[in-house]
C-alpha cells in the first residue's frame, strides 16, 4: 500500500480531528466537522490547499474563514444588525455578503466602475469610490469591507469618507491581511499618471470579482492601522483575534477589525 493510499483510508476515521498531511502540496488535506456561521447549519470545513484563508471552505455555502469570523463579530456586538442600514464596498456572492444580502433589512451594496457614473446602478450595485462617495452624511449604522482596504490608494481619504458616511456609534467592520503585524504599514503602490498602479515593491494583485486584470495591492498592513486609522478618521479600532476549528476558524491572517465612530 502506497503512503498515499493509507492516508485516504484513515482520513475519515480520525474523529473530529483534521488530517493535515506532509504530502507534496497537490495532496493535502484538512477537514473538520463544525458549525458554519453563515449559514447556519452542521457541515464538514475542508481544504485541499494549505493556504487556508481562501481554501478552508464550508461544505454547504462555501464561504472562507475570515468570511464565518466577520459574521461572528457582527453577532457579538451588534446582533440586531438585521434591521440596521448596512453599506458593504466590492461584496462578493458567499459567506458574508450572502447572508447580509437575504437576511439584512437595509442593504445596500456597491462596487467600484470607474467609467461609469457614481451614484448609479451598474450591475445590479450602486456605483461608488470609496474615496469620494455620494452618499449623504450619517445613514449608515454598519460599513463592511472584505479585503478591500489593501486595494485603495489613498487609505487615509476612504478612511475618513466611511466615517462620514456613518451615523454617530456606528462602526466600520472589516477584515484586511496585516500582513507586516508589529512592523509598520508599508505603501505597496501609487496611483501613476496613467491610473496604473506604480509599485514601490514586488507587483501584487489580488482577485477581483468585477476586474479581470485583478486589483492592485496598495498597502501591506501591520498593526499600526489602528492608530492611521485615528489620525484619518477620528475612529477608535479594535482588532478581533480568533481561532476557532468548530467555527471553521483557522487561518493565515484571520483578524477581524471594527472601527467605531464615537
Amino acid at each position: 500500500m502506497t503512503i498515499i493510499n493509507f492516508f485516504r483510508k484513515v482520513k475519515d476515521k480520525i474523529s473530529k480531528t483534521a488530517l493535515a498531511s506532509v504530502l507534496p502540496s497537490n495532496f493535502f488535506y484538512f477537514s473538520h466537522k463544525g458549525f458554519c456561521p453563515c449559514c447556519e447549519h452542521d457541515v464538514v470545513f475542508r481544504s485541499h490547499n494549505s493556504w487556508l484563508r481562501d481554501n478552508f471552505l464550508c461544505s454547504n455555502c462555501g464561504s472562507i474563514p475570515r468570511e464565518r469570523f466577520l459574521i461572528i463579530v457582527l453577532e457579538k456586538y451588534y446582533p440586531e444588525w438585521r434591521t440596521f442600514h448596512i453599506h458593504e464596498s466590492s461584496p462578493g456572492d458567499r459567506g458574508t455578503s450572502l447572508k447580509l444580502k437575504k437576511e439584512c433589512e437595509h442593504y445596500v451594496s456597491s462596487q467600484y466602475y470607474p467609467n461609469e457614473k457614481f451614484g448609479s446602478n451598474v450591475c445590479g450595485h450602486r456605483n461608488e469610490d470609496l474615496e469620494n462617495q455620494t452618499f449623504d452624511n450619517e445613514v449608515f449604522d454598519i460599513v463592511i469591507t472584505q479585503d478591500v482596504m489593501e486595494h485603495v490608494y489613498n487609505p487615509e481619504k476612504a478612511f475618513k469618507e466611511i466615517s462620514r458616511t456613518l451615523k454617530k456609534n456606528g462602526a466600520h467592520i472589516f477584515t484586511v491581511p496585516l500582513v507586516n503585524k508589529f512592523k509598520s504599514s508599508e505603501v505597496w503602490a501609487t496611483k501613476g499618471y496613467d491610473n496604473r498602479p506604480f509599485f514601490q515593491k514586488t507587483p501584487e494583485f489580488h482577485l477581483n470579482p468585477v476586474d479581470s486584470e485583478g486589483s492592485p495591492v496598495t498597502m501591506h498592513w501591520g498593526y499600526d492601522i489602528v492608530d492611521f486609522i485615528k489620525a484619518s478618521s477620528g475612529m477608535d479600532t479594535t482588532i478581533e483575534y480568533l481561532n476557532d476549528l468548530n467555527f471553521g476558524i483557522r487561518a493565515e491572517f484571520i483578524e477581524v477589525l471594527v472601527s467605531r465612530k464615537p
